[in-house]
């Protein structure tokens, strides 16, 4: 004779297999399915946007916008920040921000330049105590925020303001012109070299830019570096449950990021063939718009590093094709302050997936 147990045991299957069956019967309307995609590929947002405003300005301005000069001197004017956004991108998939990153690039340029003309140090040798400059002062960045547990915006903001003094004081804001570099390290600007591909202009940063964001993407989902980033980000305490020592990633992360704004100094000399210690002043407020705009979530633990190359490069073929024409600067302005916002409320929409 059944006992009470086994007709409540009964209920309970019952019960489960109606959930399954109502689950099963359920379809994700065409909305949560494109909602699932978004949050799946998150760099899809960014490149549809690009795709659309290549398109919408090539309609408007024809083969003045469609010309292989015109393309390429998109890439030309974003790989410096392109190059911060790749550093930006890695602090803030770990739910930090990095506001010293502009100050880290020039700093690295201006050693770079200064050890090469006040010191006679060799043009190869001043490059790499400029890269070893930018990689210290990202480990101070991530030192604090690791060990002190001091929060990032915090500490950015604080060594953006020393780095920057620190830039002024050693270069006595002195210039070291173009002409001086070529003739005495011409290594200095080795990123800004050109070459044609059928029409098209390219130079050494634009290739750098590229094969670094390609290489860190790669990184960042086959490495087991680049998952303990990611579940730092999404969850600092879990992660360091799971066995991911938090504070020698984070260290990590800050220290490349650093490096990487170095190689942005070297590729900075480059682009305008002089180091000049007040250049770059803006990369730091012009590398988060190209994350957030990229589809990385400013919460951390979301995004492809792609997206912030894809932002970047909106922010570029705005930039030009409102110039071409004929607008007012601030529209450029005007727009990517609404992209910024669309960006912020598309990451919040797609969260929900995971919530």
């Amino acid at each position: 004779m059944p006992t009470d147990t086994d007709h409540y045991e009964t209920s309970v299957r019952e019960r489960r297999a109606e959930a399954v069956a109502e689950f099963a019967d359920h379809k994700p309307s065409p909305l949560q399915r494109v909602q699932h995609a978004l949050h799946v590929t998150p760099a899809l947002v960014p490149l549809i946007v690009l795709l659309a405003s290549i398109v919408v300005f090539g309609a408007l301005l024809g083969s003045r916008f469609f010309s292989p000069f015109a393309l390429t001197l998109i890439l030309q004017q974003v790989q410096i920040v392109g190059i911060v956004a790749a550093a930006q991108s890695l602090v803030i998939l770990t739910a930090g921000i990095d506001l010293s990153v502009g100050a880290i690039m020039v700093l690295s340029s201006v050693v770079m330049g200064q050890f090469t003309f006040r010191y006679g140090i060799p043009g190869p040798v001043a490059v790499a105590c400029g890269l070893a400059v930018g990689t210290a002062c990202g480990f101070l960045n991530g030192w604090l925020v690791a060990r002190m547990k001091l929060p990032p915006f915090i500490v950015t903001l604080g060594t953006w303001q020393i780095f920057l003094a620190t830039n002024y004081l050693y270069s006595a804001n002195e210039t070291i012109r173009a002409q001086d570099i070529e003739a005495t390290a011409p290594i200095l600007q080795f990123f800004g070299a050109k070459f044609s591909i059928g029409g098209a202009v390219f130079t050494v940063g634009v290739v750098f830019m590229i094969t670094l964001i390609l290489g860190l993407g790669w990184v960042l989902r086959h490495t087991a570096w680049g998952r303990h980033v990611y579940a730092l980000g999404d969850d600092a305490e879990a992660a360091q449950l799971s066995g991911v020592d938090v504070k020698r990633t984070l260290i990590s992360v800050y220290m490349l990021s650093g490096l990487i704004c170095a190689f942005a100094g070297w590729a900075l000399i480059g682009r305008i063939g002089s180091v000049s210690p007040t250049s770059g002043y803006d990369a730091n407020i012009e590398s988060i718009t190209a994350v957030v705009i990229g589809g990385i979530s400013l919460f951390g633990g979301r995004g492809s590093i792609m997206g912030s190359l894809f932002g970047a490069l909106i922010v570029g073929v705005f930039s030009l094709g409102l110039r071409l024409l004929g607008a007012d600067a601030q529209w450029t302005y005007f727009f990517i302050g609404v992209l910024i916002i669309a960006a912020v409320a598309v990451d919040q929409w797609i969260r929900k997936v995971s919530a």
